[in-house]
């Protein structure tokens, strides 16, 4: 019955889009020619398989509604975590496979001409760089596609009295420094610890965020190659604890996590879209620069269409598509800053840079141009954007307020090229952290929210 209703749902969201003309280009175009030699096989993904396990099918299966095919069908293949989507196009049958046993596999198998799309839950490593040079530029826009945000949750049983983490005290726990709940203060028992696989995305997110160099996950943690199976057992657990992506909660308790001198943060969509969450993520799909595929390239760009991040947001994770939000009466930071941003929305965006530079980063640059989408609205006739900047700590406040600015000054000129037009800039240096300024990850804090006037 829920899969029923899950279709029926995803069916009267394509009828809708249809009647906007939202799925233009999808509907009206043929898939392309097929090769002689390709069986009626599309394209295949291979990789995460916080990807792999449910929106990578999702949003097959919607591309197949959009290009108008019918009969489509799930099929499982002979090994676990493996699938195959059928449909028939006119009097051809068509499939696309997908494989979801963890990221790095996904870049075996653009390494082996054995996939055409590379699923990642975390940014290519350089070693894998590397050894996909023969394919192009595999940081570039061109290959490294950000189709969602995700946020890692820290799960616990929905009975355990604890609230909230800092980033210090979930390592000492999965690490096994920490082994007892009354340790924290709230209740009792041995932690048991339950953690994601090594081939695993999710993992290497994991361990990289909060376990990093300095600890190694506790021999004790049971591992799993799912997210939901994980999340199932830290919910009959009650003296468990584990991680899974956002859409694998379930039934489990979320809890708040905070980094060194930065305030609590839950797991929600404002959070999570500006990647403001300490444990937020981007998933990825990565492609060959030098592919002849045509049907993959135009699935990628159906996946950043608004009806595919429809279905990113159906599917549990948080979509691209920019959403207003009110302002809290509770939040903090300057007095000049609360004053300009007292009646504006705070739109679900966060301009991010490329590392070590001061050009935006691939999301950034087709975070642009949906926000130059978003203002066309004719909600949005008339109105302005307020672009403020933030960054980490410099040698003295000064420098780290006009480098702030200067930040906003980019996101600013990127705009112009749409005709977008701005409030004046503001930049407030290094207030409002959300990751510490003593750690590697402080180039989280330079950012650029968005403000709509």
């Amino acid at each position: 019955m829920y899969l029923f209703l899950q279709r029926l749902r995803r069916s009267l969201i394509l009828l809708i889009l249809l009647a906007t003309n939202l799925l233009s280009p999808f509907a009206a175009a043929e898939i392309p020619p097929l090769p002689s030699d390709s069986n009626g096989k599309l394209f295949s993904l291979h990789g995460s398989n916080t990807i792999g396990a449910q929106l990578a099918p999702n949003l097959v299966q919607d591309y197949f509604t959009a290009k108008g095919a019918s009969d489509i069908s799930v099929q499982p293949l002979d090994a676990p975590n493996e699938i195959r989507i059928q449909a028939k196009v006119g009097n051809n049958s068509v499939f696309v496979d997908i494989a979801a046993h963890g990221s790095s596999t996904g870049f075996t198998g653009l390494k082996l001409a054995k996939a055409d799309i590379a699923m990642a839950s975390r940014p290519i490593k350089d070693g894998e760089f590397t050894e996909l040079s023969m394919l192009g530029d595999m940081r570039s826009r061109n290959a490294e596609h950000v189709i969602a945000i995700d946020g890692l949750a820290i799960i616990v049983h929905p009975r355990n009295p604890i609230h909230q983490l800092t980033l210090q005290q979930i390592s000492a726990i999965f690490s096994g420094q920490i082994k007892d709940w009354s340790e924290l203060g709230k209740g009792k028992g041995r932690i048991n610890v339950y953690a994601r696989d090594d081939q695993s995305g999710t993992w290497d997110t994991f361990k990289s965020l909060v376990l990093g160099k300095r600890y190694a996950l506790t021999s004790r943690a049971k591992r799993f190659e799912s997210n939901d199976q994980l999340s199932d057992r830290v919910t009959s657990d009650p003296r468990g604890i584990g991680f899974v992506g956002l859409a694998s909660i379930r039934q489990a308790k979320a809890v708040a996590v905070s980094d060194q001198n930065t305030l609590p943060q839950a797991p929600e969509h404002l959070t999570i879209a500006t990647e403001d969450y300490p444990l937020s993520r981007r998933l990825f799909l990565y492609t060959p620069i030098y592919s002849s595929n045509s049907t993959a390239k135009e699935f990628l760009h159906f996946v950043q269409s608004e009806l595919g991040q429809e279905q990113v947001k159906s599917s549990g994770f948080v979509e691209q598509t920019p959403i207003g939000f009110k302002p809290e009466d509770s939040r903090e930071g300057p007095r000049e800053y609360l004053k300009l941003t007292q009646n504006a929305e705070r739109l679900s965006i966060n301009f991010r840079f490329s590392e070590g530079s001061a050009s935006l980063d691939n999301k950034a640059q087709q975070d642009i141009e949906r926000l130059a989408k978003h203002m066309e609205k004719p909600q949005n006739q008339g109105r302005k954007l307020l672009l403020v900047g933030f960054g980490d700590e410099k040698v003295s406040s000064e420098r780290s307020i006009i480098l702030s600015k200067l930040r906003a000054v980019t996101v600013r000129s990127a705009l112009r090229d749409y005709k977008i037009s701005t409030a004046p800039v503001q930049g407030f240096g290094a207030y409002l952290p959300i990751a510490s300024n003593n750690s590697s990850a402080k180039i989280k804090n330079r950012r650029v929210e968005v403000w709509l006037l």
